[in-house]
């Protein structure tokens, strides 16, 4: 990793026209170009995402040396366009917003567009709302640019509250002028981010395929690997088998396990038993001599059974993992696992006979329905025609509709599995702030 710090150091000097660090000397900096600078953090800022987090540093320096350069430059240095587009993208890429303001406020001569750097002032000022239509007609105007890819992005990011959709063609023109950028990069997390949003699970699969080939090493991968794992739990009927394999099979085997675990962890919560008995499976088969790794696709293995015909082996595969081997959150979360077992396992108080005849009662439909599921294999989507069993019960008159009407006992039960299934709700919810 050392040497690969060196070698980065050498090719920003190398830019900026200076052989060696021994030579990037206060008195040389200020004779550079900013433009020149400029390329330096961009080419210090692109091996960041694509994954040589060591350059973290030398984007500090970097942008610390570009700001005192462009306060000192002289009024004539803004003459030539290529500094001033410097300027501005440095503004845009974490620079120093007073310097903006700095440099507006001493152009005389007009070398800065007044409506690019009053859109840009108000956007770094947290009033980009303000600005978004104006400077969505900029994006148009610059878009052949230098600064175009970097005012598309800006404008995704002021749109994408108010129009989701809008804000999806301000990051496909981002992205397609700035392949292998960190322009890119943003430019399609963000655009994964809106597709789970809003449900397109086409567009969500597809952006994610790009993402995973591109900048899985990026250190704001995590924030990806969120947004595939909310997308597969809650759109996991829609998604294809193939698409899923090949997302994942970007990764090396330790990320693929984590997404596997996480799948299954958020598809246990919210009672999709098949997803999360699929996902932990996968990630046992991934586990090989990873420290806690089979441990967790077990917990959430047993969290998947705890509603099946085959209970009380759930509770026994639960019981078995040993404590230690737990973090605090998941040793509450099998304990509220034990509590909606026991629940089910107890027999609620008869209170007169059942307003059905015993084979078409609820739990006899119940367990007609986990009977045909057992023997299929685990499928994901596309892998095997789903079986779904469909019943229809016939609801006293004055019941509402869509309403299924059950005892008084059965329907405390049902309440109390409810309450059961939010507090586990409620955990990995506190878990995740």
């Amino acid at each position: 990793m050392a040497s690969l710090r060196r070698l980065l150091l050498g090719s920003a000097l190398a830019v900026l026209g200076l052989s060696g660090p021994g030579q990037a000397r206060s008195e040389d900096l200020e004779t550079v170009a900013p433009y020149k600078m400029l390329r330096s953090l961009q080419f210090v800022q692109d091996s960041v995402v694509l994954g040589d987090h060591s350059a973290g540093e030398m984007q500090r320096f970097m942008l610390e040396t570009i700001d005192k350069r462009l306060r000192q430059a002289d009024a004539s240095t803004f003459e030539s366009t290529d500094n001033v587009d410097a300027a501005l993208i440095y503004a845009m890429s974490g620079g120093n917003p007073q310097t903006l303001e700095y440099l507006v406020a001493r152009d005389v001569d007009g070398n800065f567009d007044n409506r690019v750097t009053d859109a840009l002032r108000k956007y770094l000022a947290g009033k980009g709302t303000l600005i978004a239509k104006s400077l969505g007609e900029l994006v148009t105007e610059y878009k052949d640019s230098k600064i175009g890819p970097y005012l598309a992005l800006v404008a995704g990011n002021v749109t994408i509250s108010t129009n989701p959709k809008g804000a999806l063609k301000f990051y496909d023109w981002a992205r397609l002028t700035a392949p292998g950028t960190i322009v890119e990069e943003a430019a399609l997390r963000r655009s994964v981010a809106i597709a789970v949003e809003t449900g397109d699970v086409a567009k969500a699969s597809a952006y994610s395929n790009r993402y995973a080939r591109r900048f899985l090493h990026s250190p704001y991968a995590s924030q990806f690997a969120d947004f595939f794992v909310r997308l597969v739990v809650e759109r996991y009927e829609a998604l294809k088998a193939e698409d899923v394999s090949a997302i994942l099979g970007y990764m090396d085997k330790e990320r693929a396990r984590e997404i596997y675990l996480r799948i299954a962890r958020a598809a246990a919560v919210r009672g999709k038993n098949q997803l999360a008995g699929l996902a932990a499976e996968r990630a046992k088969g991934l586990s090989g001599t990873a420290e806690g790794a089979d441990t967790l696709a077990r917990l959430y293995g047993g969290l998947a059974e705890v509603p099946t015909s085959d209970i009380l082996s759930a509770v026994d595969a639960l019981a078995s993992i040993p404590e230690k081997e737990l973090s605090p959150a998941d040793r509450a979360l099998r304990a509220a696992a034990e509590a909606v077992a026991r629940e089910i396992l107890s027999e609620p108080a008869h209170q007169g006979p059942s307003p059905l005849p015993p084979s078409d009662t609820p739990a006899a439909t119940a367990e007609a329905a986990v009977a045909q599921e057992q023997g299929e294999p685990l499928q994901f989507p596309g892998e095997a025609p789903p079986t779904e069993v469909v019943t229809r019960d016939v609801a006293p008159s004055g019941t509402k509709p869509d309403e299924v009407a059950m005892d008084p006992p059965l329907q405390d039960f049902v309440s109390s599995g409810r309450s059961k299934l939010r507090e586990i709700d409620s955990l990995l919810q506190e878990e995740a702030q």
